[in-house]
């Protein structure tokens, strides 16, 4: 198993294509055992043989490998506060569908949206997978404390849920049944698909994503791999407490960096209703509106002094924004980077870098898809036959 998944993590992770000589030598396998684990990955169409090219080496031309299209996928899904959402993926990076339906989900009824988002999911993945085609399995990411090994999501103060056993609630719908389904925080889910758009420049990248939508969420990646903690609860950046006396917080607390910097607390301070889209501060930024630039200049900073906290604790100097920073980054990004270089320790020696996140509008429905490969690439051999 071990060597089946290295040879698969190799092909699926590694540009350009590589051939079985290439895998040989980065593996240290014999190119007679690279030779018989590609044959067995072919036949089980996991792995794609390429047109040949030549090389300078004496011999046959090389066959460069490539993760194979269409045949095996992955669902990820999403509910967050004011969507849910869902993409059908394969093994070669390719998102076949996606579809994501905009409403509020606050104080929701667990049950009821739930259903529908495995009602969604049952009817994207009809019209997208083959009946012949396997599913890999279904991720669900959550804007909140997730209990991956109890099914269970802990705590989502934004949406008023605590304590639902989600994987009971969901993926009742016939197309999904086959098919495990694994919880993950939706930060988490996204700083995956974040990483895998680093792959190409840098395939074992260091960073702290930080995004938000009413919460702030974030997730610390070192090496390529996550760090989340014994419990997978790590990066609740947004509940991390900058005024102990500060405005009461959804979790209860008081102070948190949401109060000052997530969706709701930035439309108020710019005085505009929380019912308005976000484009609304967008717009009045845009307009040279100087009261909702000092506003989010002043949320600039109090999300600086919480990532220069995180920085100092876990030594990661690339900080990236997603969510509704993104379009906010031209207004945010100077109150950030002068807490940075005014309060973390090694910055004369390691500055921090902020920069916007590559990883598309929706990330975290991808990142959960993208975990639902991670385990194919751990152990691929269920969805293995026999070579011949």
């Amino acid at each position: 198993m071990h060597n089946l998944a290295l040879v698969l993590r190799h092909v699926v992770r590694t540009q350009p294509a590589p051939s079985r000589a290439d895998i040989a030598a980065a593996t240290g396998l014999t190119r007679a055992t690279v030779s018989d684990l590609v044959q067995t990955l072919v036949a089980s169409r996991l792995v794609d043989e390429l047109a040949a090219h030549a090389t300078a080496r004496a011999g046959r031309p090389a066959v460069p490998l490539a993760p194979a299209g269409r045949t095996l996928f992955a669902v990820g899904a999403e509910v967050n506060v004011d969507y849910m959402g869902v993409v059908v993926m394969d093994l070669a990076g390719e998102v076949l569908a996606e579809q994501v339906i905009d409403a509020d989900y606050r104080a929701s009824d667990p049950a009821e949206v739930l259903h529908a988002l495995d009602d969604l999911c049952g009817r994207v993945v009809a019209k997208t997978v083959p009946r012949a085609g396997r599913l890999a399995g279904v991720c669900l990411a959550l804007p909140g404390l997730v209990d991956d090994e109890e099914g269970m999501l802990r705590r989502a103060p934004n949406l008023g849920w605590r304590e639902i056993q989600v994987r009971e609630l969901f993926a009742h719908h016939r197309r999904l049944r086959p098919a495990p389904v694994r919880l993950m925080n939706e930060a988490n889910a996204a700083a995956l698909a974040e990483a895998g758009a680093l792959a190409a420049t840098d395939p074992h990248p260091s960073f702290l994503y930080v995004s938000a939508d009413i919460g702030v969420g974030s997730a610390i990646v070192v090496g390529g791999q996550m760090m989340a903690g014994g419990r997978g609860w790590s990066g609740e950046l947004g509940h991390t407490v900058l005024d102990p006396a500060g405005p009461v917080c959804n979790c209860g607390s008081r102070g948190c960096l949401e109060q000052y910097a997530g969706k709701d607390a930035l439309l108020r301070a710019c005085g505009i209703d929380v019912g308005e889209p976000l484009h609304a501060l967008v717009a009045a930024l845009r307009r040279g509106d100087q009261g909702c630039a000092r506003a989010v200049g002043r949320a600039g900073e109090m999300l600086g002094v919480a990532i220069a906290n995180a920085v100092n604790l876990v030594d990661v100097h690339l900080l990236i924004l997603g969510g509704i920073y993104l379009p906010l980054s031209e207004w945010l990004v100077p109150g950030i980077q002068a807490a940075l270089d005014h309060r973390v320790l090694s910055a004369p020696w390691a500055p921090c870098r902020v920069q916007a996140a590559a990883s598309g509008p929706r990330p975290a429905l991808v990142g959960a898809a993208d975990a639902v490969f991670d385990r194919v690439l751990t152990d691929p051999s269920p969805w293995c036959l026999p070579a011949d």
